[in-house]
């Protein structure tokens, strides 16, 4: 499957990129908000399964009129616990630990930035997680799924589409790396990508990527540590971050990121 071979639907806000996998469709929401995220619904035989929920009203009620032919069997909620205003009678599945990191870690101190940053288009209230799921396999809606748990919540490979969904990848921007031994781990499940040779990679901030997109961050990774290691301070670190990577988005991120090397 390439990346780039799909129907585009534009919306009034957002575009819906679909994917035709025989008798499964992927549907990539990119919801063109002001944090760039990203929804995607697995369909199969006139059901379908969310996996993250957009969080802007806005998006909520455009990809609820999107949705209006489907039955919706559920959704999974793993790094975007916000926008509980969307589809609220669906099943909502996660992980203990995903569920109170939107509730009360890490994810709930976004969730509150982002309150404080957008005021009343956010719909800040949290998912309730009516099933708690594990580690390994789950089905819901006739849709085999692979729950594979993160420190923060969980990623999900998709069998039927040799597929699989982890929070971040963004080959061409800048991702928070909370130092070298993150950069490590982040190195390793993208190794551990190639390995398993999947078609897409699909993350909650960015279009559908590939195995080439996931050698390039690689290399950008590798490379941070090597700025790093020359750098005296988070200023520094950052020039020369931005020097050598003048096209990259997401300079929040990247400031994070020399926050972290240079606590």
């Amino acid at each position: 499957m390439n990346k780039n071979t799909f129907t585009a639907v534009k919306l009034a806000k957002g575009e819906m990129n679909v994917y035709h996998f025989g008798d499964v469709q992927l549907h990539a929401y990119k919801t063109n908000d002001l944090i760039d995220d990203e929804v995607f619904i697995v369909e199969k035989n006139g059901k379908a399964v969310v996996i993250e929920s957009p969080c802007f009203f806005d998006n909520n009620r455009e990809l609820t009129a999107y949705l209006k032919d489907l039955e919706v069997a559920g959704m999974l909620v793993a790094y975007h616990g916000a926008g509980a205003a969307f589809l609220p009678t669906v099943p909502k599945y996660a992980t203990q630990n995903a569920a109170a990191y939107s509730e009360s870690g890490g994810g709930k101190a976004l969730i509150d930035n982002f309150t404080s940053a957008f005021g009343e288009i956010f719909d800040s209230s949290v998912h309730q997680i009516t099933n708690v799921i594990g580690e390994g396999k789950i089905t819901i809606g006739g849709i085999d799924f692979m729950i594979k748990q993160t420190s923060e919540a969980f990623d999900i490979e998709i069998p039927e589409i040799n597929a699989v969904y982890t929070h971040m990848l963004g080959h061409d921007c800048h991702s928070i790396v909370a130092g070298a031994g993150h950069a490590d781990a982040m190195i390793a499940q993208l190794k551990g990508y190639i390995a398993n040779g999947y078609d897409l990679i699909l993350t909650s901030h960015y279009t559908p990527e590939d195995l080439k997109d996931a050698e390039t961050k690689i290399a950008y990774l590798e490379n941070l540590k090597a700025i790093a290691a020359g750098c005296a301070g988070a200023e520094e670190f950052k020039t020369e971050v931005q020097r050598q990577y003048p096209a990259y988005s997401g300079e929040n991120y990247l400031a994070m990121t020399a926050g972290f090397f240079f606590a």
